[in-house]
């Protein structure tokens, strides 16, 4: 491998740089600017341009160049589909000309001056909608290779952040409709208890707060004060905001390695929009109080945002909200305690992205209450990842609530107490107390699990975040039984690139050595919803372009993924790799094709790798029953994955409350499903795990272990108390009761099975 091609590869692992210019550039074209410097030095081209696309006029701007004529910023413009650029932009594929010279679709361009440039790589930049082009030109012929392709997609899926945001004011300024006003809730003064789900434990007890999207009381109400604030007043507040964003994300970075891109970068970016602050800074030197002109400005343009008809658009009303929010605090100098919005408070909140979690847990949430959703989703994942108590109840009423009404939590029974009495309070906070003061003492486990009658089973962690790596250790787990590779790709506003996703796996395969690890490849869709691509899953979040069909569909992003494991593993043990979602045969191929080729793509260019990763499959569809045997033998090893087994198998959404008591386990087909996947595993002598919510139900792990599972993964938390069900059991009565509950054919019977057990 040529070392030039090496030392590009390897500066994909330096992803900090493009962080750190976004926070030191004074304004969107400087950053832009000095990114392409930064891309042109990583591929030592001679020229790199970025251009824009304008919907508006239908047309790609260039907006930052260096190699070309500067005077050619902003004057040159090119169609979609229009030379080598229109034709990158249109295909949504990179272009790469060894002579450009030898392609008639390439265009000169007098004003530009690129004449004496031979060689010509293009990238589209893209998140969710098509957004511009990314090029770097080159005097000699043939210069940029295969690898140069990989490097500039990976930078420029860092960039493409900052290109959304410099597309939001024309996307805002395409209506200008009036944002209608929300009608005033009526003041709820009844609820007292609240009998809720419990999503994420813990105790806690403060102000309550109404998370809203729009319509942010604080920045659209009128401004009163008497107190003088000047223009340099307001440039010390912009500073103290900025200053503040950046701890927030260092803080969440030290939290979690999964969100080291920012977070924050819409706040970041409307700082750094000259526009923006130049219209306040106008209205305040023609006579408008500071104050009043940040909410004039600020409600301008969330005023625009709510009428768009892009539902992307519409998002950033918050991001605008919250960022005039802070500003007006730190004008103000409010105190540091009313800083936060949600700092020492509860916050209540019809749902919530896991973005917005991140968000919260910057601001140290005490609590949170949802009025939708289910124990089951990735935002209650993610809080108890966070050990964020959450609690969630059918409740709308809740939204209604007065600002500052005192709420306390009990989120491990699931019990909201509103305007709770003083005993109850003392009650909680002498609990708490106690708690707080006992060490924290492990539950004691055995590094083997084995039945009353000496049978192994073999107990795994589903790990979500890596902070829950730690407790999985602590608790002698056997491995990983399943890692969620999803959750980068959730808490960013977009997606990883290879780069940042090797440090996240490599993080993983260091903190547990020699032990057995289970990557699951992306999973999304369904309740795992990345804020970046919802027009790319389609509609129909649960039977649409999910999980699999997602990954092989864009296949650029599925290969970043399988390379970024495979090389993250090059110097460990086992490691596996498991397909979502599997429906075919044919699917499960074409993804294992994947895996090859990205193993002899790395193997090509002498990159350190895994050269042969075991790779298996997720159980969860009812279309694999009738050929799992041939599956089977086709997977090294199996894992079923019963939320998505027994919502598929019951046509059964269980995120929707309204259908819920539909969602059962112990329904007779599932049952025998969940057996005959076990039985076709076990004849050909494969592995087979289960993992999901039926896995960590204690009434039915004797079913489990009575049709042949021996790995079961949970969630670290569950690891103590499964153990515990399982050494009491002897496999000759779980055998029995398994025997016993396939030969029922109706939901009564079954449960009246498992209730005798139970009661054992």
């Amino acid at each position: 491998m040529m070392r030039k091609d090496r030392d590009r590869f390897n500066l994909l692992c330096d992803i900090g740089d493009l962080a750190a210019l976004l926070a030191e550039s004074p304004d969107i074209e400087n950053f832009f600017q000095s990114a392409i410097k930064m891309v042109s030095r990583y591929l030592n081209a001679e020229a790199c341009s970025i251009y824009l696309y304008d919907e508006k006029l239908k047309e790609l701007v260039l907006k930052a160049a260096i190699g070309l004529n500067p005077d050619a910023v902003s004057k040159i413009r090119i169609k979609s589909g229009e030379g080598l650029v229109g034709e990158t932009f249109a295909g949504l594929r990179a272009t790469r000309e060894s002579s450009v010279r030898l392609n008639p679709k390439f265009k000169y361009s007098e004003e530009a001056g690129d004449e004496r440039f031979e060689s010509f790589l293009a990238v589209p930049v893209q998140r969710g909608r098509q957004l511009g082009v990314l090029v770097v030109q080159h005097e000699k012929r043939d210069y940029f290779s295969q690898i140069d392709v990989v490097v500039l997609r990976a930078l420029s899926s860092q960039i493409a952040g900052v290109f959304e945001k410099a597309l939001l004011p024309q996307d805002a300024h395409k209506t200008g409709a009036k944002l209608a006003k929300l009608s005033d809730a009526d003041i709820f003064k009844s609820l007292q208890v609240v009998k809720g789900e419990s999503a994420s434990g813990g105790y806690a007890f403060g102000a309550a707060t109404v998370f809203k999207r729009s319509h942010n009381l604080l920045i659209t109400e009128e401004f009163d004060s008497d107190d003088a604030y000047s223009l340099e007043d307001f440039y010390k507040a912009v500073q103290k905001t900025s200053d503040q964003l950046i701890g927030f994300q260092n803080q969440l970075a030290d939290q979690l390695l999964e969100s080291a891109s920012l977070v924050f970068d819409a706040h970041f970016m409307i700082l750094k929009d000259a526009k923006f602050i130049n219209k306040i800074v106008r209205r305040i030197t023609e006579g408008t109080p500071p104050p009043k002109a940040v909410i004039d400005v600020a409600g301008h343009y969330i005023e625009i945002f709510s009428s768009s008809s892009n539902e992307y658009i519409q998002e950033k009303v918050m991001d605008m909200e919250d960022l005039a929010t802070r500003l007006l605090r730190n004008l103000c100098n409010w105190s540091s305690e009313e800083l936060e919005l949600s700092k020492s408070r509860i916050v209540i909140a019809r749902d919530l992205y896991p973005s917005e979690i991140l968000k919260l847990a910057s601001e140290d949430v005490m609590g949170i209450i949802l009025v939708r959703g289910g124990v089951m989703s990735h935002v209650s994942i993610l809080s108890r990842s966070l050990k964020i108590p959450m609690v969630i109840a059918d409740q709308p009423e809740m939204l209604c609530l007065p600002e500052a009404t005192p709420v306390l939590m009990d989120a491990d029974k699931g019990n909201i107490y509103v305007y709770p009495k003083e005993q109850l309070i003392r009650e909680f906070k002498e609990r708490k107390k106690t708690q707080e003061d006992l060490p924290p003492v492990l539950p004691e486990m055995s590094p083997t699990t084995l039945t009353r009658d000496g049978i192994r089973v073999h107990l795994l962690a589903n790990i979500n975040l890596l902070s829950e790596l730690a407790i999985s250790r602590n608790l002698k787990a056997e491995g990983i039984g399943l890692y969620r590779t999803e959750f980068p790709f959730l808490i960013r506003s977009k997606f990883p690139s290879e780069a940042e996703q090797y440090l996240i796996y490599r993080r993983l395969f260091d903190e547990m050595p020699s032990q057995e690890i289970t990557i699951r490849t992306l999973d999304l869709g369904g309740d795992k919803m990345p804020v970046c691509s919802n027009s790319a899953l389609g509609e129909d979040l649960e039977l649409g372009l999910r999980s699999i069909r997602f990954s092989l569909k864009h296949r650029d992003i599925f290969e970043q993924q399988i390379r970024a494991i495979l090389r993250a593993a090059s110097e460990i043990g086992p490691v596996r790799i498991m397909f979502p979602m599997i429906s075919s045969l044919d699917e499960f191929q074409e993804a294992k094709q994947v895996v090859l080729d990205c193993i002899a793509y790395l193997k090509q260019k002498d990159l350190p790798h895994h050269p042969g990763p075991a790779i298996g499959m997720m159980v969860e569809l009812p279309s694999v029953l009738g050929i799992i045997q041939e599956l089977v033998r086709e997977a090294d090893f199996l894992s079923i994955g019963t939320n998505d087994f027994i919502q598929y198998m019951l046509a059964v959404d269980r995120s929707n409350e309204k259908v819920a008591d539909y969602y059962q386990p112990y329904h007779p087909s599932v049952l025998r499903g969940l057996a005959k996947v076990v039985r076709a595993a076990t004849v050909e002598n494969k592995d087979i795990s289960i993992c999901g919510e039926m896995a960590h139900e204690l009434e039915y792990i004797p079913f489990i272990l009575g049709i042949g599972v021996r790995r079961i993964s949970v969630d670290p938390q569950f690891l103590p108390v499964l153990q515990k069900k399982i050494v009491h059991l002897n496999l000759s009565d779980a055998e029995e009761h398994a025997k016993e509950l396939l030969s029922k054919s109706t939901l009564k019977d079954a449960y009246e099975v498992l209730q005798r057990q139970g009661k054992k």
